[in-house]
Order: structure tokens, then sequence, then C-alpha cells
């Protein structure tokens, strides 16, 4: 590219500015690359105003808002609905529960038949709608109209739904109780009037509560572009110290010092071998200026004579173990011939030591 082609350095700073204001998705761009490539920097700028952070186009991005607010939606009515099915399939499972245990009363039973029927009415009118009629035959033949037929009367069923209202009602209080007490476990000692006003602000808690998780792992996950940012220059910092010092063993000549090194090591390894062959020559040196010839002759005469008497000591020793032997069932003449045993083994080794301490002397 021409210098022409480049914008001038003022232009060129400001963009480059403008460019490192914005927020890119991920991506290992660099100042000096923006610098290198200015109108791939002024790309960048153009492109900021129709994409987000996260790389969507404005008019996707609101596509997906809108989307994801009607999933919201609909997962509420979702949740609430579902909510109100468990807590009605509780407070059935827990009739059940008393009958087994306790009396239930005439209304007690009527509330929970009729709630029962009920629901088994609905589903099996739900299993048989118009959506199912033209793909399949009627469940067990049955007709919509012959399962409307099964339901209550319409003066139990609008007894039975407004106890069930009440039902519901203190059946949820009792689980918010219970998530308040889990949240705040101090809480469970207070009266239901406390307890209801710190449910009511626990919503705002838990949102709160939430919207810090939401914070900090949006404080993470820009910690982690930061820090995939960071690994990046710090490659890029290393491979320019690694090329400087290329540059450095080229213009110093340090290729050689290895060699050098080598011809040292092999130098100061002879010098240690020669130094130990003079320690033991200055050795051999001080034992000849110590022991001369007569010296040497009057040492082999020494060690001669006690050599002797060593042989004939254990030719005693031997006469005393088989003495020993014999007589070893005399009772109290035994010990004085172990106390003569003793005295003779005794003056056996003292002169093997000193044939010893000769022998070194000699040698």
């Amino acid at each position: 590219m021409a210098s022409g082609d480049f914008c001038s350095p003022g232009e060129g700073v400001e963009t480059l500015q403008q460019v490192c204001d914005k927020q890119f998705p991920p991506c290992a761009l660099t100042e000096e690359d923006l610098i290198q490539n200015p109108y791939f920097s002024k790309l960048l700028l153009s492109l900021s105003q129709h994409v987000d952070e996260s790389g969507l186009s404005l008019t996707l991005a609101k596509e997906q808002a809108q989307a994801w607010s009607e999933v919201r939606l609909r997962k509420t009515a979702w949740l609430r609905y579902e909510i109100l099915q468990r807590v009605i399939q509780e407070l059935l499972v827990d009739y059940y529960v008393k009958a087994q245990d306790t009396n239930l009363t005439s209304e007690d039973k009527k509330f929970h038949e009729t709630l029962e029927q009920r629901l088994l009415v609905t589903e099996l009118t739900q299993l048989s709608g118009p959506g199912q009629e033209t793909e399949m035959p009627p469940l067990l033949g049955l007709e919509k109209a012959d399962l409307l037929e099964l339901m209550p009367p319409s003066q139990d069923f609008v007894w039975m739904k407004a106890r069930l209202q009440l039902e519901m009602e203190e059946q949820l209080k009792r689980k918010c109780f219970t998530l308040l007490c889990y949240h705040d476990p101090s809480s469970d000692t207070d009266g239901d009037k406390l307890k209801a006003a710190k449910v009511w602000a626990l919503t705002e808690v838990l949102v709160r509560e939430k919207q810090q998780c939401l914070e900090a792992k949006g404080q993470q996950k820009e910690q982690l572009i930061l820090l995939e940012k960071k690994r990046t220059t710090y490659s890029q910092v290393l491979l320019r110290c690694l090329r400087l010092l290329q540059r450095l063993f080229q213009e110093h000549r340090l290729k050689t010092q290895s060699e050098l090194d080598r011809i040292n090591a092999q130098y100061l390894e002879i010098k240690c071998s020669a130094m130990i062959l003079k320690l033991r020559m200055e050795e051999l040196k001080v034992l000849s200026d110590t022991y001369s010839a007569e010296k040497v002759e009057v040492h082999r005469l020494i060690r001669d004579r006690l050599e002797g008497a060593i042989r004939l000591q254990e030719q005693d020793i031997e006469k005393s173990r088989l003495v020993l032997h014999t007589y070893e069932v005399l009772g109290e003449d035994f010990e004085n011939l172990v106390k003569e045993y003793t005295q003779l083994k005794l003056a056996a080794d003292n002169k093997r030591w000193a044939l010893q301490e000769f022998s070194k002397s000699y040698r």
C-alpha cells in the first residue's frame, strides 16, 4: 500500500482511540495491528454502528430480545400453571394420608371426592379433545359429551372451588414460610405476621441477589475476555523477547559460548586428575621417607615372630577347646578350665591385634 493511502497521524490516532473504546466480540487484535492497518480500523468503526457487543446485528438483536421476552412470559404462565397443579396434587396426597391415619369428616370426604372427580374428568376430556378425534378413535369409545356427564354437580363444584382456594392459599403460605426459613433460618421462630412481612420483601431480596449473581457472571465474563487478551499479549511479548535474544546471540557471537564452556570443562577435569595424581605421589613420598629399608626389615622380623606366637596360641586354644570338650561335665573343674581358655583367647587376640598394627605400619 502506498504511503499516500494512509490517513494522517492525527486522524489515525483518533480512529484508533474510537476503535479501542468500542466493545467488540473477543478477538486477538492489538493496537499495533490497528496502527499498521488504518483502513481496517475504519471498517471496524463503521461495523460497530450496526452490531452489538456480541456480534449480532442491531435488528437481529432486537428480534432476539423480543423473542426472549415472549419466552419469559410463556415460561411464567407455565410455571404458574405447574405450581397450581402440584399444589392440588399435594392436597390430594395429604388427604389420602389423613384418611389412612384418622377418620375424615363428611365435608372433607366430599371435598376430596369432588376435587378428584373434577380433575379426572378434565384430564380425560383433554385426552379426547377435538385435536385427537381426527387422528385416532375416541378413548375407550367415549365421546366428550359422555365424559362431561361424569362431572360433579355444579353446586358441589362451586363449594369445592371456594374451599380449594382457601386450601391452596394455606398450602402456598406454608411453602413460602418454608422458603423463608431456608433463606433466613433465624426467622423460624418469628410469628406468622412477621413471616408474612418478610415473605413480602423476600421477592425483592431474591431479585437483588439474582441481579448480583448476573453482575458477577458478567464481571467474570469480562475478566475472562481480559485474561484472553493478556494471554495473547503475553505470547506476543515472549516472541518479541525471543527475537531480541536471538539478535543478541548473533551480534555478540554468543554461539561459541557453548564450545568454550565445553573446553573449559575438559581443562578443569584434566587439572583435577593431575592434582589427584600429585597428591598420591606426595603420599608415597612421605611413606618412603618415613620407613627406610632397615625399618621395614625389622618390622618384617617382628611380624614373623608375632605370627609364630599366634600360631602357638591358636594351637593352645585348640588344645584347650579339646580339654573343655572332654571335661565339660566335671562341674567346678570345668569353670577353672573355662577361665584358662578365656585367658588364652585374650592373649591370642592381643597378639593378633599387635600383628595387624605392625602390618599397617609396614604398608
